[in-house]
């Protein structure tokens, strides 16, 4: 079966042209023949599978379906799955299995769909290119496209067999962006509809642009944060990552609304967001930010950024420079508030009631030290390390508390332009198409996060929604996308705007149908 969109594979269903059962072994079948990609940590076992399948098809008999019934859907690997490994990339967590399953994990379930496994991801979501994980790197699936030199290479070196990623240099290959970069290369390659990833400085729209597919951050309070492992508790986003806006949208509608386990989701009633498919764009205003002109923005984006404004400006909508004076400050604010954050996030994982234990201890502080050491990767490390230093006595006022000040003015920016009738903004999502590895991974974690989510992180500052869409082909062949921020809870317009600019960009996705797979390697047809 060729791969399909979410919301084709509901219209097949209903109509009975294709089963649950064909969907999901198609789906599958992608996912083993690309398992070099690395893409998954851990796959649902067959029984499961098969118990989730029949399920969905009685539901279908029965004229039951729900709005994802028979959808095959893949959860990051920091969403916690009941009886199923949960390891968030780290050998802190390596064997963990938790006892409940996270909200979003609940409400896929109650709408039908099938879990199909967790995918791989940056150690507890730390990074932006996914090769900071313990089961080891996750490759760009539109490598299998623009470099079909690498595909012997990727067939002798699986990156989950060794933690040495320099065995993938030669031949080189592109990153998959981070920290979501599993959930977003599988939804890429077909090996599943849809996928969720977490967006805490744009996780989730990251790898969306380097790979291709549409990554969505709801706004703070929409979806609920319940069982998923936190990093950042007042930014943390579940993000959404499908092939099309549409299918975006039917996700979201099935798993959205007031969460009693979650006290930041909002307590009104949920009313489904509708994309208007007859948008009057005349009455809309695009606002462009002088300040994400970066100087490291590659031209290839820029003319898109620009070719893009110009569409909706002919399509009828006003569009003018908008001015976030505070925007340049936003990196600097993130980083001392994700590492305050993550130093008491991470203070449970103590080798004795979370976590690895070592077992070479001789006092409880070398046990604290050993296990800490031995679980988490030296990027951890690095960001417990400088939140606590941040939160000392006498460095506290200095940091965090002007970091929180920093961050109001970064949200007032956002609220200032939306109150001038501005009602969406057009940003880039990335500086440029994915990285090429060897480029990538000469430069530290810190730095890689400060440069590739400069346009990410202020909608998470200030909790408003937002979406990478893929609109074009960088001169490599590989996807170039831009994003859409709008106001608080605007998701009905952000989701129409973006529905009507995908309609007239005409992106063509990853066709991995022209590929003859094996064990062995990957070739053309």
């Amino acid at each position: 079966m060729k791969s399909i969109t979410l919301k084709e594979a509901v219209l097949q269903l209903k109509k009975g042209l294709t089963t649950a059962q064909e969907i999901c072994i198609a789906c599958q079948q992608r996912l083993h023949k690309t398992n070099k990609l690395n893409m998954f940590v851990t796959e649902t076992t067959s029984g499961e599978l098969q118990k989730q399948i029949q399920s969905s098809n009685k539901a279908y008999i029965e004229g039951a379906a729900k709005p994802l019934e028979g959808i095959p859907i893949a959860f990051k690997d920091n969403f916690c799955t009941k009886g199923v490994r949960t390891t968030c990339g780290s050998k802190m967590l390596q064997n963990y299995i938790p006892p409940y399953d996270a909200t979003m994990v609940t409400k896929c379930k109650q709408a039908g769909g099938i879990v199909m496994g967790k995918t791989n991801m940056d150690e507890f979501a730390m990074g932006s290119g996914s090769l900071d994980s313990c089961h080891g790197p996750v490759i760009n699936p539109w490598n299998l496209v623009v470099s079909p030199h690498i595909h012997s290479e990727l067939s002798q070196n699986s990156p989950a067999e060794s933690d040495d990623t320099a065995s993938l240099n030669e031949p080189d290959w592109y990153i998959s962006g981070g920290s979501s970069g599993g959930s977003a290369a599988a939804v890429a390659a077909g090996a599943c509809l849809a996928a969720f990833g977490s967006d805490t400085g744009g996780s989730t729209r990251n790898p969306a642009s380097y790979c291709g597919v549409v990554g969505f951050k709801p706004t703070y309070g929409l979806l609920s944060r319940h069982g998923l492992i936190p990093l950042v508790n007042s930014m943390d986003v579940p993000g959404i990552l499908t092939k099309t806006v549409e299918d975006s949208a039917l996700v979201l509608n099935s798993v959205a609304g007031h969460d009693i386990l979650d006290s930041t989701t909002f307590t009104e009633a949920y009313t489904p967001f509708i994309i208007k498919e007859d948008l009057d764009l005349s009455k809309v205003h695009i606002g462009i930010p002088k300040e994400f002109h970066a100087p490291s923005l590659s031209e290839e984006v820029l003319m898109l950024w620009r070719k893009t404004a110009d569409m909706f400006e002919k399509a009828g909508a006003k569009v003018s420079q908008v001015s976030m004076p505070h925007a340049q400050l936003c990196i600097i604010c993130y980083h001392v508030l994700c590492c305050c954050e993550v130093a008491s996030n991470f203070s449970r994982y103590d080798g004795i009631e979370f976590g690895l234990r070592d077992g070479s201890e001789e006092s409880t502080e070398e046990l604290y030290a050993g296990s800490r050491h031995k679980g988490f990767n030296g990027v951890v490390r690095g960001r417990i390390l400088a939140g606590n230093f941040f939160l000392l006595k006498k460095n506290y006022t200095k940091f965090f508390l002007k970091a929180q000040k920093v961050r109001r003015l970064i949200s007032n920016d956002f609220r200032q332009v939306f109150s001038t009738g501005v009602n969406l903004l057009l940003t880039p999502t990335t500086l440029t198409d994915a990285p090429l590895h060897s480029w990538f991974s000469k430069q530290d974690n810190r730095t890689r996060c400060e440069e590739q989510d400069i346009f990410t992180t202020p909608a998470n500052m200030a909790g408003v929604p937002a979406m990478s869409l893929p609109l074009g082909l960088s001169r490599q062949g590989l996807p170039l996308s831009l994003q859409l921020i709008g106001p608080h809870f605007s998701e009905s317009l952000l989701l129409s705007a973006a529905h009507w600019l995908e309609k007239d960009a005409k992106f063509s996705h990853l066709d991995l149908d022209f590929l003859e797979f094996s064990d062995k390697s990957f070739r053309r047809a």
